[in-house]
């Protein structure tokens, strides 16, 4: 059946609203597809119902030209169709088609860990790379790790009391999570400001670099 036929007999409907009519199961496809689905249904012979059901996918991949290359697109585009069709549409199907109780099954829940934190404002992964530090044997890459671990507390702590935090408070809390394995001297102290130093340290190069841009021009 040709594309004109199905749309001159759609044509005789009223002019209505979308909110007047009925709702499209799959409205990613237009008011017009699901018009020629809902005109399939009423044709009583069979193999004239094929046919039509076969314009109507070739009318649905045209819709989605990028997708021709994907794999099983075509399958889909028959389950669209008796999706849109109710699953009532009686013709022979190229695929096995998904069923309709496959609609409204729910995924299995997905279990939330339920993880116990000393601190929630801190977070779990924190205290795991507080644990993971633990193991490191003495040196520069432990003292490092454990200097960006307490710049991680100390802002933690701010965003969570909003109020400034002295030092005794963050080696306490590392004390205590680290189960005392962790201390934070002068030398932790030292990194950390040269962490927060190196931080901010793109920022001026930025503006430096602005500032030498502007001068080339003028």
């Amino acid at each position: 059946m040709s594309l004109f036929i199905i749309n001159n007999s759609l044509s005789t409907e009223d002019m209505q609203y979308n909110t007047q009519q009925k709702r499209m199961p799959l409205p990613e496809y237009g008011r017009s597809i699901q018009n020629m689905v809902d005109y399939a249904l009423t044709i009583q012979d069979r193999a004239e119902r094929q046919r039509c059901a076969n314009t109507i996918i070739n009318i649905m991949g045209n819709m989605f030209p990028h997708l021709r290359d994907v794999p099983d697109f075509k399958h889909k585009l028959w389950d669209h169709l008796a999706i849109m069709s109710g699953f009532e549409l009686d013709i022979d199907y190229p695929y096995e088609i998904i069923h309709k109780d496959n609609l409204v099954t729910k995924p299995e829940p997905i279990p939330y860990p339920n993880v116990r934190m000393h601190y929630r404002h801190y977070g779990h992964t924190l205290e795991v790379l507080i644990k993971k530090a633990c193991e490191f044997p003495e040196g520069n890459e432990k003292r490092n790790l454990v200097a960006m671990i307490c710049n991680h507390m100390k802002k933690d702590y701010m965003a969570w009391n909003k109020d400034t935090v002295d030092e005794r408070k963050i080696a306490e809390d590392l004390n205590e999570l680290s189960g005392g394995k962790l201390q934070l001297t002068d030398d932790i102290i030292r990194l950390m400001a040269e962490r927060l130093s190196q931080n901010y340290r793109p920022k001026a190069n930025y503006n430096n670099n602005r500032n030498n841009n502007q001068r080339r021009r003028y």
